[in-house]
């Protein structure tokens, strides 16, 4: 040991002392660079491939006859999955059908029989019609035969105020013929005239007597036409009564052949339920029936997914959604395949946690209150072509990270 050397411990090497000060400012480095990284790529590992679920399910009971379709095997829209046995279905149809036919039937009779009612309903009025004129003529034949009657009685009249001269005339005749006053060929004028006027009371009187007989015929043949258009008119009621009975008859038809109607169509509708279509191209997925099993209506039988419009649910904190908007770029990682990225963007944040949405939502009034991050689901949709063999299937675990510039 040296005079001029002092005790004590030796220092660290300058060498080491650089070190942990390069390695400090390294870390404080990455630090800043994880931090600045970290606000601009969110990411979590809360997130799955979603798609559209259609469940099929029966809508009448029967047993299945046939099975189309097979585990995980593709469909298109339309193509028949399974057969419901139609023996049951079709006698319905058959009797339904059975049924309007017979209806159809009746409505058809009861048609024709109003229409024969009708038509005799026509005839009855032109015969009512016919009576009237009938009437109508008689009462003018009626009212001539009372203006010939007067004009008989007044001709009579006439006749008989000639008679009654002529019996002067021949009084005063005799009288002047006894005192030869006149020639005899004169008396004889004035008796001969009075024949002549007894002769024109008696065709009066007869005239009288057969104007008389006429108009009481021609009132005989007026009554019998008011008979006649009493019994048109009361035939004519009773057939307007039965036509209105016809009419309601066929409205009751009617309404009974649109009740079979339907009943038929229900029936059609039934067995048409038998033949269960994919209602879109899918996957069969969760298949739980078979054939010969005896299903109810809304059973489900099977699950069509379809591979085409799937996207990702990813459920982020609360404190994550910050910068996130809709639009966002996304870099899509699936766990299915290693080191793939998939591309994405944010379609839509969701407008409530997901405990909102719970069967039994949170009560946080009672006192006992713990607070919890929530998780609010964001749905990210793939860029147009990122997917096309269709490698992501609904329920797969993925992480995505949202590029938040």
């Amino acid at each position: 040991m040296k005079a001029d050397e002092k005790p004590g411990r030796k220092g660290p090497p300058r060498r080491l002392v650089v070190l942990l000060a390069v390695l400090a400012v390294c870390l404080v480095l990455a630090l800043v660079g994880y931090r600045r990284y970290s606000e601009t790529h969110i990411s979590t590992d809360d997130a799955y491939v979603d798609g559209r679920i259609h469940v099929i399910a029966a809508k009448i009971s029967g047993a299945v006859k046939t099975l189309y379709a097979a585990d995980n095997q593709l469909v298109k829209k339309g193509d028949l999955l399974l057969e419901i046995d139609p023996v049951d279905y079709n006698a319905r149809v058959d009797e339904a059908s059975a049924s309007l036919s017979s209806e159809r039937s009746r409505l058809a009779e009861t048609g024709a029989r109003t229409d024969l009612v009708k038509s005799q309903w026509e005839e009855l009025q032109q015969q009512a019609e016919g009576a009237r004129l009938n009437l109508e003529v008689q009462q003018k034949n009626l009212t001539q035969s009372e203006l010939d009657i007067k004009k008989t009685q007044a001709n009579l009249e006439a006749q008989e105020a000639r008679r009654r001269q002529a019996d002067l005339d021949i009084r005063r005749a005799d009288d002047l013929f006894s005192k030869e006053a006149i020639s005899r060929e004169k008396h004889e004028n004035v008796l001969t005239a009075k024949d002549v006027a007894e002769a024109q009371v008696k065709a009066a009187r007869e005239q009288l007597n057969q104007a008389v007989a006429a108009k009481e015929a021609q009132g005989a043949r007026v009554r019998q036409a008011e008979v006649e258009i009493k019994r048109t008119e009361a035939a004519l009621r009773t057939q307007q009564n039965a036509i209105r009975q016809a009419e309601i008859g066929i409205s009751s038809q009617k309404a009974v052949a649109r009740q079979r109607e339907a009943v038929l169509r229900i029936a059609e509708l039934n067995r048409s339920y038998t033949k269960i279509e994919a209602p879109v191209d899918g996957y069969v997925s969760k298949r739980s029936v078979e054939v010969g099993n005896q299903i109810q209506p809304g059973q489900p039988l099977l699950a069509i997914v379809p591979l085409e419009g799937t996207w990702i649910t990813a459920n982020y904190k609360e404190t994550q959604l910050e910068r996130v908007r809709p639009g966002m770029k996304v870099a899509i990682e699936v766990d299915t395949y290693p080191g793939k990225t998939f591309k994405g963007r944010v379609d839509s944040i969701s407008a409530g946690a997901g405990s909102a949405f719970a069967l039994f939502p949170p009560e946080n009034a009672t006192g006992n209150f713990i607070k919890v991050v929530q998780r609010v689901p964001v749905k990210i949709v793939l860029e147009k072509g990122e997917d096309p063999d269709r490698l992501l299937r609904v329920g797969l675990s993925v992480i995505p990270t949202i590029i938040a510039k």
